[in-house]
């Protein structure tokens, strides 16, 4: 697993398929808006029925994870201010979660499934996005 930061914020943390150890795994750290873990498990493994109870978060930024099914992307850090920092390249069974700063994705081959997540509801781009 890779953290990336600038001004000791973290921008994005990489879980590559190779990464993957059994169990459950929080890949994020508690402190993080957003929250993304493994599982792990060998057959017959029973995990308890559960209703999540209503408890009010806040959320001040929207951000997101994405995982490749199939193909790769690119994925591009930005600062804060929309300066261009890094990037890197995520493939099948790789996944990416992007905190702080700016992000921008690359498809880099035909095909290639993307899933994301993130805390939502995504309202429209005037309220959500500034696109540079």
């Amino acid at each position: 697993m890779e953290v990336i930061k600038h001004e000791n914020q973290i921008l994005a943390i990489i879980y590559r398929d190779s990464d993957w150890t059994e169990g459950l795994n929080f890949i994020t750290p508690n402190e993080l808006f957003i929250q993304v873990g493994t599982w792990w498990y060998p057959e017959g493994k029973k995990l308890a029925s559960h209703v999540h109870k209503d408890f009010e978060r806040t959320a001040t930024r929207t951000q997101e994870m994405t995982y490749v099914k199939r193909g790769s992307m690119r994925v591009l850090l930005y600062d804060n201010n929309q300066n261009y920092l890094q990037d890197f390249i995520i493939k099948e069974g790789d996944l990416a979660v992007v905190a702080y700063g700016g992000h921008g994705y690359e498809i880099l081959e035909d095909g290639t499934q993307i899933i994301e997540a993130k805390n939502g509801p995504f309202i429209d781009v005037e309220t959500d996005k500034t696109k540079f």
